[in-house]
């Protein structure tokens, strides 16, 4: 037995533009599906950069580059204290206590270092060789896990591993118990 069309031409010919509505109907299904997820992708990108790109002049060749110090309010939890917020104008980023002389801490988006007595420094905690975020500060220095790239504490300049430029400095001062950016 052989397949062969047991319909004429006409009869064909009725039937086939109702099948054509449906193909129609298919293309702006997926048309719409598709628009739609541009349009998230794009939304997604969007509120990605808005942040990033305002970290001043020291920042720059990495993705995860953190807001101004300052604007994230809800960052900094309980360290803040009712009267240091009006004086500086900063948020505060942590406590003096926290930092040990000639160390520091990771906190939020930063390593906050004490390098010396009474002198605190604030850097990105983003690895400027591929982004990976820092994992420790011991000995005087800033360590990456992802490549072994380790950092100063008192300027943020890589002393080993492939990274080739600085952390990011965010300037900081003491105000009362408070480390808060300037």
């Amino acid at each position: 037995m052989t397949d062969v069309q047991t319909r004429p031409d006409a009869e064909i010919a009725a039937v086939q533009p109702a099948c054509g509505g449906a193909g129609s109907s298919r293309r702006v299904v997926l048309a719409g599906a598709t628009a739609l997820g541009a349009g998230c992708l794009l939304a997604a990108c969007g509120t990605d950069t808005g942040g990033a790109g305002s970290n001043g002049s020291s920042g720059g060749d990495f993705s995860n580059n953190p807001a101004p110090a300052g604007s994230k309010g809800a960052d900094t939890g309980s360290t803040s204290g009712g009267d240091s917020g009006g004086n500086s104008g900063g948020a505060a980023l942590a406590l003096v206590a926290d930092i040990p002389e000639g160390g520091g801490i990771i906190k939020g988006d930063y390593v906050i270092t004490q390098p010396a007595s009474g002198t605190f420094k604030a850097f990105s905690k983003v690895c400027t060789h591929q982004g990976c975020d820092v994992s420790k500060v011991d000995g005087g220095v800033i360590t990456c896990p992802c490549h072994n790239s380790t950092f100063s504490i008192e300027d943020g300049a890589p002393t080993g591993g492939p990274a080739k430029k600085p952390l990011p400095e965010t300037k900081v001062k003491v105000d009362g118990d408070n480390i808060v950016a300037a």
